[in-house]
């Protein structure tokens, strides 16, 4: 199986997207999952922009890594001057990494307007920047910047800057779409012309600006590139980078090209997360192979069929890049989602009327319930649906005030009346506001005969309002997250009584931490 070198840079591309920045504890935790994961280079930051990526590189010199080659990066020596006597060249030595990945200018337009410099002198410093590093004992790569635009602005001028840098010693030559214009088209005739006319080890480095970082990506692969560099989660500058976590399982399972080590695919969803959770981002839940939705299944024919055949609706096994194949249920679903569910829960199916579930379903979202996110709520219908189910508890009446009191301001106050087998409970309580409030009423009710309640935590409470042009009489949907230990489940309620519908959600969250613990 052909090898292909995969190189991230999270640590430097990646973070360059707006609202990220990570500690130097950050960078080195990214790195060390990375180096688990098995990519070839990770490449750590900018050791001559930032006293953060110096920290990097010194603590990283010290570290085993199994897998991966730390690389720095910056840029080839100023015009006018020599690598020696150019303090980001001076830096990319000190940091000590066996790797300096070098930039340069390939578009004549960037060397006469931003460079302000000659041709000839742009030529210079890249060979003369990557010879004075090799000399020095370093593998270098070189990221010729905007190539693609340069080469189409100039063919020849664009194949000489990467001549200069093979001539310099650069092990690889990484043709980067950086302003991310490029169609995959464009990118496959380019690197077929530059293969043919410089005969080089190639890469490809691309930005997402047009949707198309991983298309390219793979574009150039099929072309002859061996080396490609993107970041974790697709992160980066404007549209971000090239997504290796797509980039990656496409060219292992689609393309039979070896990228990490045997088995380390499975690790990558895990990977992907721990990236994100690094990074203080939630987890996009759409992205291809690793998010939660990839391998989710909400229509109700499409669920029937996967019950017969799982390859009837799913590209790969899902256990290949470590991620789980679900089933979503709402209005769109089937009487084979809410059998696959039960499945999922340990229900016993049979005994249910799934029938009944499946239109309760449907009347419910209709009313504005979603139970896409809500899981719980969804076993919590099945269950009641069970031959011989008894609720723990019973409604029977609450109350809810909001008062402003001089001297004490606002306050909430909660009344409850519940019943628990044979008793009738009646308990009051005070709180920030009517659903703390009705939430301490009904707990209070609940411990003395259901201690394990007191365990159970409200971690998160979301409110919709579904049509705003009703005013304050919208419906209002909310949905209520709770948790016990490691365990953790969402409900749902909707009315176009906020309080009626946080009661609901309230209501389904204990009874399933309740249920779901015998």
């Amino acid at each position: 199986m052909s090898r292909i070198e995969v190189y991230d840079t999270t640590l430097r591309d990646g973070t360059q997207r707006e609202g990220i920045s990570l500690s130097c504890d950050d960078k080195l935790r990214i790195a060390r999952r990375l180096d688990e994961l098995g990519v070839a280079f990770i490449e750590g930051g900018w050791p001559g922009s930032n006293p953060k990526d110096v920290e990097f590189f010194l603590r990283a010199r010290d570290l085993p890594w199994k897998r991966s080659a730390i690389a720095a990066f910056g840029s080839v020596c100023r015009a006018g001057s020599n690598p020696e006597d150019d303090a980001n060249i001076r830096a990319l030595l000190d940091a000590g990494t066996p790797v300096c990945t070098v930039f340069g200018k390939t578009w004549t337009l960037h060397v006469t307007d931003v460079l302000r410099t000659t041709l000839d002198e742009n030529l210079r410093i890249i060979e003369e920047s990557i010879r004075f590093l090799a000399s020095n004992g370093r593998r270098v790569i070189y990221d010729a910047e905007h190539f693609f635009d340069g080469y189409r602005a100039d063919r020849s001028y664009a194949l000489e800057t990467l001549r200069a840098a093979a001539r310099g010693g650069a092990e690889t030559l990484v043709l980067c779409d950086t302003n991310g214009g490029s169609m995959p088209w464009q990118v496959a005739e380019t690197v077929r012309e530059v293969k043919e006319a410089v005969g080089h080890r190639m890469g490809v480095h691309a930005h997402n600006d047009s949707e198309c970082a991983v298309a390219n990506s793979l574009a150039a692969v099929r072309e002859g590139a061996v080396h490609v560099q993107g970041t974790i989660n697709g992160y980066g500058e404007r549209c971000g980078n090239a997504n290796l976590c797509s980039i990656i399982p496409t060219l292992e399972l689609k393309l039979g090209l070896r990228c990490l080590p045997e088995g380390h695919l499975r690790t990558l969803t895990e990977a992907s997360h721990l990236v994100a959770e690094v990074a203080n981002l939630s987890p996009d839940e759409h992205l291809a192979y690793v998010g939660k939705s990839a391998f989710a299944h909400k229509g109700g024919v499409h669920v029937a069929a996967m019950r017969r055949n799982e390859t009837t609706y799913q590209h790969v096994d899902p256990a290949l890049v470590g991620n789980l194949m679900r089933v979503v249920v709402s209005e769109l679903s089937g009487r084979g989602s809410l059998l696959s569910k039960a499945e999922e829960f340990g229900l016993q199916s049979h005994g249910a009327d799934m029938g009944e579930v499946l239109a309760t379903i449907k009347e419910l979202e209709a009313k504005g319930f979603s139970f896409e996110a809500a899981e719980a709520s969804v076993t919590m219908l099945m269950r009641r649906q069970l031959p011989g189910y008894v609720a723990p508890f019973e409604l029977i009446d609450f109350l809810a005030t909001v008062e402003h009191r001089t001297g004490r301001g606002i306050f909430a106050e909660a009344m409850v009346k519940v019943r628990v087998g044979d008793d009738v409970l009646h308990t009051a309580a005070e709180g920030d506001g009517p659903v703390n409030a009705l939430d301490a009423a009904l707990r209070k009710a609940l411990v003395p005969r259901y201690p394990e309640v007191a365990e159970f935590q409200l971690v998160d409470y979301k409110v919709r309002i579904l049509d705003g042009s009703d005013g304050t009489g919208a419906v209002t949907r909310v949905l209520i997250d709770t948790q016990r230990g490691t365990r953790r489940w969402s409900t749902v309620g909707a009315s176009t009584n906020i309080i009626e519908a946080s009661w609901q959600a309230l209501v389904d969250a204990l009874e399933y931490g309740l249920a779901a613990g015998d």
